[in-house]
């Protein structure tokens, strides 16, 4: 699906057809859309055939007049589980008519800015419109990381009451989508390190200063999602350790309770053997075993709770 954004005093519109100075968007493009915009555009096939492949690094390649940036993107999608966090490559094509943008999924960084959330766009004035797409693109990173960082605090409330599997597979996901930010993130600083040496940006001082803004945000999410990955990292190596202390405590129970009522078998089992024994013809000899059954058992009770078995 491909559309047109045209901005007009920094508030940008959707646009039937292609005009000068748009912003273009193709979302999951099929066949004919991705031919259309190679031909209007004059753009290499390779550059969008990447950004529609989602194991693609980020990177950035220049051929001709066009510019291609691709960077990872955070996706969140809800599940019966809760927040599924992970990343998408997204590319950003510069050519002399616009920027086009390819995803090969609808992603929060475009909605952001078709919902209107940011406001001063220009898209006319292409280097600064992608340095916001990259500015914005970090933002998210900091939103997501956040809101999967009070995420995993309400799953470590929920385990101290109660240490059960949803609780676990929670944070267990939440630092799966961590190691995807963090991925994503380390190479979208080397993509960004890479534009800020480029005559892209060279040229124009006020898109070098916005640009070290954006790698400055990026680090901050860079740092924060390496602290959160530590937290929740050390959370579930300490539950795993209270999950198999309490499991050692149960099985050591367990064991002296074998033990202790081992005892009693084996004095029953004295007395029930053919042979003769003593009390075999007295009759206090069923009283008499009892107790002494009964002794041996309180002494191999005293024994365990010295032995702090119980």
């Amino acid at each position: 699906m491909i559309k047109y954004f045209k901005s007009t005093n920094g508030v940008l519109f959707e646009k039937e057809e292609y005009e000068e100075g748009c912003w273009v968007t193709a979302v999951a493009p099929g066949s004919a859309e991705i031919a259309m915009l190679i031909d209007q555009f004059s753009i290499p096939e390779q550059f969008v055939r990447s950004s529609l492949d989602e194991e693609e690094r980020s990177r950035i390649d220049v051929e001709d007049d066009c510019t291609l940036i691709i960077v990872d993107t955070p996706v969140c999608t809800s599940s019966d589980s809760g927040n599924e966090y992970s990343t998408l490559p997204f590319g950003i094509i510069v050519t002399q008519k616009g920027i086009v943008t390819v995803s090969l999924r609808e992603t929060a960084l475009c909605n952001s800015f078709i919902s209107g959330n940011i406001k001063g766009v220009s898209t006319k004035k292409y280097r600064r419109f992608v340095l916001k797409l990259l500015y914005q693109n970090a933002t998210l990173f900091l939103t997501y990381l956040r809101q999967a960082e009070k995420e995993g605090a309400f799953a470590e409330k929920a385990l101290k009451k109660s240490t059960g599997n949803n609780e676990l597979l929670r944070i267990l996901h939440i630092e799966k989508g961590l190691v995807y930010f963090s991925t994503g993130l380390k190479g979208d600083e080397a993509v960004l390190e890479k534009l800020l040496r480029m005559k892209f940006i060279c040229d124009y001082p006020e898109d070098a200063e916005l640009l070290e803004d954006v790698i400055v945000e990026n680090r901050q999410a860079i740092e924060m999602c390496a602290i959160y990955r530590d937290i929740l990292s050390r959370t579930m190596e300490a539950y795993s350790g209270v999950i198999s202390n309490n499991l050692n405590s149960v099985m050591k129970l367990l064991a002296a309770i074998t033990i202790i009522l081992t005892v009693p078998q084996i004095v029953f089992a004295l007395w029930g053997i053919n042979t003769p024994i003593p009390f075999e013809y007295s009759p206090l000899g069923f009283w008499l075993v009892i107790g002494v059954a009964a002794v041996a058992t309180a002494i191999a009770t005293a024994f365990a709770f010295f032995k702090k078995w119980l």
